[in-house]
């Protein structure tokens, strides 16, 4: 069954709207982002809300930017996961935090709620606390050549133990090892 079938004619009295990705951002001024900010709408029972008008605006003066359709606000409609994104935003050259507020229509329902973002220079990104979003630029790629680089070195030991059997198998493995990957920010 579809959201919009377990509504039938009737639309959600409350609307609540998370950021599920790209809250707290800190991106380079000037630079465009490469991923986006998606938020999820959920009705008074937690069900996603299939539909509904979600609009995204950035701040009219200092740090921000324009969306991709070089306007401030940005209309998108959620999906039956209840998801609406947009991404592709170009930032100004503002150094500074801001907010970019998000409002969801379903109906009468309506909810609003603000995402924290920065602009930062390139030196104020690569010197943010670990974990934090950097515009997409290399924090899963890096994750994911991580991942792949020691799953190659653990595939090549077992194979190098499964060739040697005996005692002999321990003393010819040789040790492999890895340098520091290098990660570089802004234009190249």
């Amino acid at each position: 069954m579809t959201a919009a079938l377990a509504y039938g004619a009737d639309a959600p009295s409350i609307l609540t709207i998370r950021v599920a990705e790209g809250d707290g951002a800190a991106y380079v001024i000037g630079s465009r982002a490469t991923r986006g900010l998606t938020v999820l709408v959920t009705d008074e029972t937690g069900r996603p809300v299939e539909g509904a008008t979600v609009s995204f605006t950035l701040p009219a003066e200092g740090p921000g930017g324009v969306f991709s359709t070089g306007g401030r606000t940005e209309i998108a409609a959620t999906r039956a996961d209840g998801r609406a994104a947009v991404w592709g935003m170009q930032w100004n050259r503002t150094v500074g935090p801001f907010e970019i507020r998000i409002t969801a229509v379903k109906g009468q329902a309506r909810a609003v709620v603000v995402s924290s973002q920065s602009l930062n220079n390139v030196a104020e990104v690569r010197a943010a606390a670990p974990g934090k979003s950097h515009a997409g630029r290399g924090g899963r790629k890096l994750l994911w050549i991580s991942l792949v680089v020691a799953g190659a070195a653990a595939a090549g030991m077992a194979g190098v133990a499964a060739r040697n059997t005996g005692s002999a198998a321990a003393s010819s493995v040789t040790s492999l090892k890895i340098g520091t990957p290098t990660i570089s920010l802004g234009p190249q």
